[in-house]
């Protein structure tokens, strides 16, 4: 009887764990041809709304006043500073802390804006599923997705500007390539930037 009862605990604990499970910020440039995993052209439509509790830090300088220059209605992101910055088609500038590549990720260019989705869904690609067996098909919109409530694809799907599940990375070189910003910040991004904007990324 007394096996039997922490055998019930024992099954209990594992299922909780489970249910537990939050799965750690991942970008995926490094997993070469295996952007799928969250395809940008789907067709299949973005899971029912998920709105967590907010976890946004104020900047720690005014986003209205950024310290670098740029043509109406492109994207520069100055990697360098941890900056990514807006300048609308009339002239108004929008300038948000981000996190950037670790080290041998990093990527700089010109590219554009491809697509949008609020939302996204996370498909671990199968050689990260390989790695890590414990990885599900698919992570849907919620507080353990790596991308956050919004992601805006560039270059073919292969670099993003999304949200975060760990916002404490804002302000360092943590990503695979990509590019992480405040929740908040995304969201007012997302719905001013459209398909075909040009994103310069400086050093």
């Amino acid at each position: 009887m007394r096996l039997l009862a922490l055998l019930a605990v024992a099954v209990l604990l594992t299922v909780v764990q489970a249910k537990a499970q939050v799965y750690e910020p991942y970008d995926g440039y490094d997993e070469y041809g295996g952007y799928d995993y969250d395809d940008p052209y789907s067709p299949y439509p973005p899971p029912p709304y998920y709105d967590p509790a907010p976890r946004y830090q104020e900047p720690l300088y005014d986003r209205r006043e950024p310290s670098t220059r740029s043509a109406r209605g492109n994207i520069v992101i100055a990697t360098r500073e941890h900056t990514l910055i807006y300048t609308t088609a009339s002239g108004e500038q929008f300038a948000y802390p981000i996190a950037v590549g670790r080290e041998g990720k990093q990527w700089y260019g010109s590219t554009r804006v491809v697509s949008k989705r609020m939302h996204p869904e996370w498909r671990p690609t199968a050689s990260m599923r390989q790695k890590n067996p414990r990885l599900p098909a698919v992570v849907k919109a919620g507080p353990a997705n790596p991308l956050g409530t919004r992601a805006i694809y560039l270059a073919d799907g292969l670099l993003r500007i999304h949200g975060t599940n760990d916002p404490s990375s804002i302000g360092t070189n943590a990503s695979s390539g990509c590019f992480r910003i405040y929740r908040e910040d995304v969201e007012e991004l997302y719905e001013m930037v459209q398909p075909g904007t040009r994103v310069i990324v400086q050093r």
